[in-house]
This record gives structure tokens, sequence and C-alpha cells, in this order.
């Protein structure tokens, strides 16, 4: 999302000296993308950036998918996902192609080293538990239901509050920003959109560590991991201002759009990159069309494969769906509400569900650590008493 924001002390003009109280120079860092003509904002370190004393090669980063088999509908069950490590030694990759990964994280520990992602932008959905996002632009706290929109290049740890938290990661190498119909030429969001830019949280407060030691910082990049040990500790800014930081959105912010017919899943939508978009579908009054159907009509994903987190209440269109689930409806597959679901809706008049939807624009590959956590009846379940 394109706004500006400033945060600690920054001098009056761009590229100019900036001394620090014993007459020395803070060092300038302009972080950008695509080059230095799309979002970036300047920082201002106490230390000078480029210092590495070791560097270390950890491996390589890439998910093992396995062959998807007969095309089918698929679910995943995560509720009993191991809790255990920190944010990201407890991600697993489910599933993704070469533009998005879907992952989901049960740390229960804060990070002891921070994480740089220089190769693509990650937005952490918190479903459970609360904490703090360190980075170099300040401190970003967050609990249940924040995206955490966390751009390339963001130097952070995550320091959690509670004993255990629990995430739906989305990783992708293209920006993840509102979509592009809600905003006006300018960047604004727009009156109908469904959050505005009150609703966006940037950090709240800066903290400018000037201590020398050893300290560990870990590098995605090129499909792999390096590891860097600096000599003084990566979260030395003193200031900052400009369009690239992280934020949180809360879910819980989101304003639904509603009809007297049956909306399209593009209501919902929350986010967009190159190749998917992210939907959140919150508590919401159904239809109020007198003959109207509350559940979505059978749709063919044409060119695009879905994908659903179930987060909290009753997802009235799915049976044997439970919360922590995933399911997989993917292109070249009609789907739809099973039997019972549609007449069972007739004369609803709201829901209190709350699901994370990523819809991706080319078909998604199963993850290796997946299998074993798959609900193998899922694609039987629209047999069940279909009375035709």
């Amino acid at each position: 999302m394109a706004y500006y924001h400033k945060m600690g002390q920054i001098p009056h003009k761009r590229h100019t000296q900036f001394r620090k109280p014993d007459g020395k120079l803070y060092r300038e860092e302009v972080m950008g993308l695509e080059g230095f003509s799309g979002l970036q904002s300047i920082l201002y370190h106490h230390f000078l950036p480029p210092r590495i004393k070791e560097t270390e090669y950890l491996g390589d980063m890439q998910v093992e998918y396995v062959p998807y088999g007969a095309i089918r509908h698929r679910a995943f069950q995560t509720k009993t996902f191991e809790a255990g490590g920190d944010a990201l030694s407890s991600r697993k990759v489910l599933m993704g192609n070469r533009d998005v990964t879907l992952s989901v994280a049960r740390p229960t520990e804060s990070m002891s080293y921070f994480y740089r992602n220089a190769q693509a932008y990650e937005v952490w959905y918190t479903h459970e538990g609360e904490g703090v996002l360190e980075s170099q632009f300040g401190n970003l706290s967050f609990s249940g239901g924040d995206y955490l929109v966390i751009p390339f290049g963001t130097t952070w740890r995550m320091q959690l509050a509670s004993k255990e938290a629990r995430f739906f990661v989305i990783e992708s190498p293209s920006q993840i920003v509102p979509p592009r119909r809600y905003r006006n030429e300018y960047g604004q969001l727009l009156e109908h959109a469904p959050f505005c830019e009150r609703d966006l949280r940037a950090p709240e407060e800066l903290i400018t560590h000037t201590e020398k030691g050893e300290f560990e910082v870990r590098v995605k990049v090129r499909d792999g991991l390096t590891r860097h040990v600096l000599d003084h500790h990566p979260l030395d800014v003193v200031g900052w201002d400009g369009y690239l930081f992280p934020y949180a959105f809360s879910i819980h912010d989101f304003e639904p759009i509603t009809g007297r017919i049956h909306q399209p899943p593009p209501v919902h939508q929350t986010f967009q990159a190159d190749a998917f978009v992210v939907c959140s579908f919150v508590p919401r009054l159904f239809d109020y069309h007198p003959e109207g159907i509350p559940a979505p009509y059978n749709h063919s994903n044409v060119n695009s494969d879905e994908v659903i987190y179930y987060c909290d209440g009753n997802f009235m269109s799915r049976k044997g769906i439970d919360r922590y689930d995933l399911t997989l409806h993917p292109s070249g597959l009609p789907h739809g509400p099973q039997p019972g679901a549609t007449e069972g809706s007739i004369g609803v008049k709201e829901t209190l569900e709350l699901a994370v939807m990523v819809d991706t624009f080319r078909p998604l590959d199963i993850a290796k650590d997946a299998i074993d956590f798959e609900k193998s009846a899922y694609q039987a379940s629209w047999l069940e008493g279909d009375g035709e």
C-alpha cells in the first residue's frame, strides 16, 4: 500500500549530511523496489549497512513437491501440526507454484536471530497468538486476525508474547498490495473499498540499537539460506521515511460487501499479487432478496486454483471441514456446496465464518510435507445424501 510514513530523526533534505551528536555521519540507505522507480524508503543507520563479519551458506530452500495425481478436490488438516520452534523453523509449506507458496507455522518460541527474505514478499496471517514484529522500521505489535505484510529486504524477527501462535503464511516473488480497483490513480483507497488507510497499522515504535557484538541475520535469496554474522545490532536505524515498510491489517477491520443476491468471491478480495489474490471471508449479513439462496452457486475455477484456510465459525457450504483445515479446489473441476448445504442456507440471515482464501492463476503443486495431513475422503463428500 503506497502511503507516506516517517519515524525517528531524519535530515531536512535527503542525500545530505546528517551527523551524530559526536559529529560523525549517520549512514544513509535507500531501500527500494524495481531499481529506483518503485516504492522506496530512506533509512539512516548508526553503523555502515554492508558491515558483515562472517558468512556461511546454510543450504537450499527449494520446496519438495510430489506429483498431483488424478485431478480432484483435496483437503488438509493442520490442527495436529506439531508445535515448537520459532516462526521460521516451525513453518511447513503445504502447496505452491512459481508465484506463491502457502504454509502453516505453529511457533512456541521467539526468534533468537534476525531474518531477511530478499526474494519475496511475505504475509503472515495471525490465526492465534500475539507478539511483536521487530524490524529496522520499528516495532509492530500483532494479535489474532492480523495480516502482517512484510516487503522484500525487511530485516525482522518475531517476538512472541503468548505461549504459542499459529500463522497461515503467504510468500510471493511479486509485491502483495491492496486491489487496484479499490485505489484511485494516486494510490488512495476509494470510498467503496472494504477498508481504508486508517485501518492499516505502520510500526508504532522505533528503538535504535547501538550495541556491538555478534548478531546473526539469516538471508533467503536465490532459493538458498545464508547466515551472516554482524559485529553490530542490525536494528540500528535512527530514522526513516518513505512508502516501503511492513504494516498490519486486521481481518476484523474488513467491511464485507453484501447485496440482494449472492455476491461473487471478488467482493472479499483483500490483496493482489502478479498471479494470485487473497480474500477475507468475515461475519456478514446474507442476501436479502426474498427468494435468495445464500449458499454459493456451483462454479468452475477456469484458470484458477482456490485454497481456503478455515479460521473460525461454521463455513456453511462445507461439510467435514474443521477449524485449521485447508481445502484445495483445482482448475478443471467444478465445485460448490455439498449436499444439503444449498437448501439449508435458505432463510439464514447471517454467517459468523472467518476464513482466508487464496486464488492462484496457475496450478498449485502439493508439497511433500502436506501428504501425511490429507483428508482423503474429501472428494467423496459431494456424493453423500444428494437426493437426486
